[in-house]
């Protein structure tokens, strides 16, 4: 029986360039080494589409960060990936570029692995290309990428769906830019501390905790500096951050929880990445009917939000009284040696290449699902 081949989409023109890319390096070693044919698609800063041999030392090249083990001093041949992909490498088409090719990079791929964190990649941006050219592909669809993607959205739906979350504020950067005052007031009777957040980006990118009104506007210029939408969130005090990771489609499954005690006052980009510092408890230390809740409230929003293949839910939850609030999903969650969605399943029982196996299957059958779809009358 032929091999699978697997398309690994990363990159991407967001601020979480360099996160998908250390997710890459991850998948495709799973992949690889769990039979099927890996071919890379990268996609540089500039929105410049790389397929094959070209595309991993050309993006890794121009990061800003070491991707994997020892490649800080390791070379990286021109034409070849620093994994063992035998025989995965095709030429790039049509110039390197998606519109020049015309689609053609995906011929002879049975599957898409997008690992493109943020904006252009897991917003539903790259999953309407992929519908478009009828292409299975991993993880969520447009509907509910983009939703999870937009976190004011996201907070309409759950709000919706009856799930428990923390007060926010929506502000428009433009309204920030022309009435302020407007802006202070209305966060001033949300209260302090509280965290300002842009809509559009994960990571914790250009995320602030504001713990008094002296520090707001700092936070929401930093916040503006990359989306023109604002959320601004009430800060739950002296509480657990709780990671649940969900698995599945229709029927979904879900892991153990882990707790994040972050090396910084919150779990920023420099804690989740770059510090190494911070500690994870997995499973959380939670009691047994705080666990269920947390894990019946993850299902609740997955299916609440239309979501599909995988999803890392962060819930944050009091001491002493357990009081739940869901503070986010991430449908293309880190896949990074460091990640909690893969650390939390591996806990749970599914190691790292049988879940990137499973998360094949589950694309496959989605887009099963889908062609049975009429699409004549």
């Amino acid at each position: 029986m032929p091999r699978l081949r697997v398309g690994v989409l990363f990159g991407g023109r967001s601020g979480e360039h360099e996160v998908s890319l250390a997710s890459a390096y991850a998948v495709m070693q799973a992949l690889d080494g769990a039979g099927f044919e890996v071919i890379p698609i990268g996609i540089d800063k500039g929105g410049r589409w790389l397929v094959g041999g070209e595309a991993w030392p050309q993006l890794r090249a121009t990061a800003k960060v070491a991707i994997g083990p020892g490649e800080e001093t390791r070379p990286v041949p021109r034409g070849t990936l620093p994994v063992p992909l035998g025989g995965s490498a095709v030429e790039p088409v049509g110039g390197g570029g998606f519109v020049a090719s015309q689609g053609e990079w995906l011929r002879g791929l049975d599957v898409i692995f997008p690992v493109l964190h943020g904006p252009y990649g897991e917003d539903g941006t790259v999953q309407g290309l992929l519908d478009l050219l009828d292409a299975p592909y991993v993880g969520c669809g447009v509907a509910g990428s983009a939703v999870c993607m937009d976190k004011i959205l996201c907070k309409r739906v759950l709000g919706a769906a009856a799930v428990p979350q923390a007060d926010y504020v929506e502000v428009l950067r433009s309204v920030w830019e022309r009435r302020p005052d407007e802006v202070r007031r209305r966060v001033d009777r949300l209260g302090y501390p509280c965290f300002v957040k842009p809509a559009n980006l994960g990571s914790s990118v250009g995320i602030s905790k504001v713990h008094h009104a002296g520090e707001l506007d700092a936070a929401l210029d930093e916040a503006a500096r990359y989306d023109r939408r604002l959320l601004v969130e009430e800060g739950i005090e002296d509480a657990h951050e709780i990671e649940i990771s969900v698995l599945g489609n229709d029927e979904p499954v879900v892991s153990v929880p882990g707790e994040i005690v972050p090396c910084h006052e919150f779990y920023d980009y420099d804690a989740k990445y770059l510090a190494g510092e911070s500690r994870e408890l997995i499973p959380a230390p939670l009691p047994p009917e705080v666990t269920r809740a947390i894990q019946d409230a993850a299902v609740k929003a997955f299916v609440a939000l239309d979501c599909a293949g995988m999803a890392r839910i962060d819930f944050l939850v009091t001491r002493g009284e357990h009081r739940i609030y869901l503070n986010e999903v991430n449908t293309i969650p880190g896949f990074t040696p460091i990640s909690m969605y893969p650390k939390l399943w591996a806990a749970t029982g599914i190691p790292f290449a049988d879940l990137c196996r499973r998360l094949i299957e589950l694309a496959l059958e989605r887009h099963a699902d889908r062609g049975r779809n009429e699409t004549s009358i």
